[in-house]
């Protein structure tokens, strides 16, 4: 096992790395996007990624603290499931308030990765290779659909 500050290190290393390799990619429009802290514009709505000892997954994330507008939010995400699901070209599981790792309900549209670990630097292809196209997908994705969100903002 690893002390909390060899840990905090690996995963430190990790994401630099991840970052140094997607700062290659840019946006649909040629623009620079800090893919790791990916900003929708809206506040309570993240695309997040996370790289667990037991997994990974990246996910649309819904923390709006009113469960009513938290839930129109998820509806509105359903209205444009095929064009989500035509950007990513998989099903991804669909959570109405679920609750995150400190208890706080969200809604997650969410794809996981079993089986990897964050900690086993032989782990970091298959990672990398789940997290890049994913991203971008969402990321284009967003770029088609943002404006149905404006009433949310």
């Amino acid at each position: 096992m690893f002390s909390k500050s060899q840990a905090s290190a690996i995963k430190h290393s990790f994401w630099t790395a991840f970052g140094k390799y997607m700062s290659l990619q840019p946006g649909p429009w040629g623009e620079k996007i800090n893919w790791i802290n990916y900003k929708t514009g809206m506040r309570h709505l993240n695309f997040k990624m996370e790289a667990l000892p037991r997994g990974a997954y990246i996910a649309i994330e819904i923390a709006h603290p009113d469960p009513g507008i938290q839930e129109l939010m998820f509806e509105q995400f359903k209205e444009f499931k095929n064009i989500l699901n035509g950007y990513l070209d998989e099903d991804w599981e669909w959570t109405l308030h679920g609750q995150d790792e400190n208890y706080k309900v969200v809604s997650t549209i969410r794809k996981t990765l079993p089986d990897v670990s964050i900690y086993k630097q032989e782990d970091w292809p298959k990672l990398i290779s789940f997290f890049k196209p994913r991203i971008i997908a969402l990321d284009a994705f967003w770029n088609d659909v943002r404006d149905g969100f404006q009433l949310f903002k």
